[in-house]
């Protein structure tokens, strides 16, 4: 069921379907000359991304094979965990076969007050969101992200 929401003055489209809390089942990345990558966040990847029926969004992504942060942790450790988790929160839209996510905090900062725009398939048990080319891991690469309802 599709339901507009309205924030100030804005109406957004919310879709029953998409409401819920997902767990990241893969991640793969395509480049644009073909070369793909099962394990762009590293193997053993783990996330989770909730939307809710008040537009609001969070994402979280954990790097697959990181290690725990010592008691007296040094700038080079420090760096590495943080090189190896993403998260946001924002609010989102649902535009036809589009989620844009406006992001309002997030660990890399230069991504506030940016929005993030995917195309979304939508199953009855997963999502599947894949991104424009973006720059991963120093290459540019369309990102495919499968979530699982939980």
């Amino acid at each position: 069921m599709t339901e507009t929401v309205r924030k100030s003055s804005v109406s957004v489209e919310i879709d029953d379907r998409i409401i819920g809390t997902w767990k990241l089942v893969s991640a793969s990345s395509t480049t644009a000359s073909g070369e793909r990558d099962e394990a762009p966040y590293r193997p053993g990847a783990t996330g989770f991304l909730t939307y809710t029926a008040e537009g609001r969004v969070t994402a979280l992504i954990s790097y697959g094979g990181r290690k725990p942060l010592g008691m007296a942790a040094g700038a080079e450790e420090q760096a590495e965990a943080f090189k190896t988790f993403f998260g946001y929160a924002g609010t989102y839209a649902l535009k036809g076969d589009t989620v844009i996510h406006h992001i309002e905090v997030s660990s890399i900062q230069n991504y506030v007050s940016r929005d993030l725009i995917r195309t979304v398939k939508i199953e009855t048990d997963r999502i599947i969101l894949t991104t424009p080319p973006t720059l991963v891991n120093g290459k540019n690469q369309t990102v495919e992200l499968i979530w699982q309802r939980v």
